[in-house]
């Protein structure tokens, strides 16, 4: 789960709105979206056409940006300190999310990715070498191979989970515990459920052409120190997006109720506040679309509750003694972003946890050293009895937090992603967000504009290559259409 990004747009419940002015009937059409990354990419992108969209959304937290958050936390001896929470920044490929942000004058950090796995001699890192890998070594090599097939077939492995695909190719249970399920629990470790994961999308971290993470190494598994890059001040971001484009942007409004009828839609707020819509889109949780959607179809009944969430807990703090007691922390000066704990007793789980001065240059203390503050993730509250949040002192403690995400399993990938596309569209009613694919700010930003690019608003970045070939690939999954691309920009494509 680590989780560059953990966007799920508008977890709070809700729900934005488009008026469209019709051409040939010359009269409004609306939709509908809470103001998460995928949220405010929809309205952006159909803003840009204020003369055939009327856009409005709402937001049930008290800022725009869902899980995209920053807040100011004040440290042991008084400092305060300005953060981003929980969403840091990304990999290179996620260009709309970078296109679109620098749109309205935000640039990114440049960083490399650091990371560290286990402790002591079950211990293994990104960047240098270690006894375990040494000592795994035919088993990296191995997987490597497996990799190959799995990608050659990703048609097959995307509906079977890894740990099946290592039990079947006899990989030992230390290679799958030590080091396999720790790096899946990077990206994809929400609820504790990375044994779960599909094959073929683990594969795609290692073997994708164009938005691969990290490069494999057949000596360590990982290869050198991925570029990746931290985000500015993400409330300053979406509050500065929600100011400057067109469309009305609604904090603090909860959705009750969505009732559609043969022409227009009904939205309630929880204050009963009540507005009509032609077209609703929903960036919110599958969740809190089945709380508030009346009358849903038979599909998107059964579809919507295929999506398994579960709550974890993240804790900001500065307790580096508990730091070194769970984790390799290699020197004081260590330069790690990441850290994986593999539980002693149950090795197929974890704990993450990540230092935000890694990730925000801005951290310094008052001499303009490093200040060395930690975020924990404790994962799946279920399994909470085996948790070491109790090892944290709680004096030290800045800030908790829950969150609750959907679960990157090989069910998300067999019973929900391939038939999204089916109920896009129904009674008027689109989904976006995140959940439509997998948990990133890059999946968000792009299902907002496939969104849009369906209602009438062209996706925005045609002229960018990267931004175009994910955006192509992601609306033949989510939506089933093709992205067909325009004359103009077919010789600048060719010359990259």
């Amino acid at each position: 789960m680590v989780l560059f990004d953990c966007a799920q747009g508008g977890a709070g419940g809700a729900v934005a709105t488009v008026n469209v002015a019709d051409a040939a009937k010359g009269d409004g059409m609306s939709t509908a979206k809470p103001a998460g990354a995928a949220g405010m990419a929809c309205a952006y992108s159909l803003s840009r056409h204020p003369e055939k969209f009327d856009c409005e959304v709402w937001e049930a937290l008290p800022t725009a940006g869902g899980v995209a958050t920053s807040c100011v936390v004040k440290s042991s001896d008084g400092m305060e300190f300005e953060m981003n929470d929980q969403v840091q920044g990304g990999v290179p490929s996620y260009r709309n999310n970078l296109l679109m942000f620098e749109e309205f004058g935000f640039k990114s950090s440049p960083l490399k990715f650091r990371v560290c796995f286990g402790k002591g001699d079950n211990a293994w890192t990104n960047h240098s070498p270690s006894k375990l890998a040494e000592r795994l070594q035919p088993e990296i090599e191995k997987f490597g191979k497996a990799l190959k097939w799995i990608s050659r077939f990703e048609f097959i492995f995307v509906f079977v989970p890894i740990n099946k695909v290592l039990k079947w190719w006899g990989f030992s249970d230390d290679f799958a515990n030590r080091m396999v399920f720790p790096l899946t629990a990077l990206f994809f470790g929400t609820g504790n459920q990375t044994p779960y994961v599909s094959a073929a999308i683990i594969a795609r971290v290692f073997r994708d052409k164009e938005l691969a993470l990290f490069h494999y190494s057949a000596e360590r598994l990982l290869h050198g120190e991925p570029d990746v890059f931290a985000f500015e001040n993400l409330e300053n971001i979406f509050t500065t997006i929600a100011k400057k484009i067109p469309a009305r942007v609604f904090v603090n409004r909860p959705v009750a109720s969505v009732e559609r009828g043969p022409k227009v839609t009904r939205v309630t707020d929880k204050f009963g506040r009540v507005a009509e819509f032609d077209d609703v889109v929903f960036t919110c949780s599958t969740e809190v679309t089945r709380d508030v959607l009346k009358s849903p179809s038979w599909l998107e009944r059964k579809l919507l509750a295929n999506v398994r969430y579960f709550d974890d807990l993240i804790v900001t703090h500065e307790d580096h003694d508990y730091m070194e007691k769970e984790y390799e922390m290699h020197a004081a000066d260590n330069e790690d972003m990441y850290f994986i704990r593999t539980d002693p007793e149950d090795p197929s789980k974890v704990e993450m946890s990540f230092n935000l001065s890694m990730y925000q240059p801005h951290l310094l203390d008052a001499k303009g050293a490093r200040r060395n503050l930690y975020q924990t993730i404790f994962l799946d509250a279920r399994g909470k009895d085996r948790w070491t949040i109790d090892a944290i002192d709680e004096k030290k403690i800045l800030k908790k937090r829950w969150t609750r995400q959907f679960a990157h399993t090989w069910t998300h990938f067999a019973k929900w992603v391939p038939f999204v596309r089916f109920i896009q569209n129904t009674k008027r009613t689109w989904y976006a967000g995140a959940v439509t694919v997998a948990n990133t700010h890059e999946v968000a930003v792009m299902s907002g504009f496939a969104v849009a690019h369906r209602l009438g608003a062209p996706f925005p970045y045609f002229h960018d290559p990267l931004a175009y070939s994910q955006m192509k690939l992601f609306m033949s999954v989510t939506h089933g259409t093709s992205l067909p691309l325009p004359k103009e920009f077919k010789n600048k494509h060719k010359a990259s």
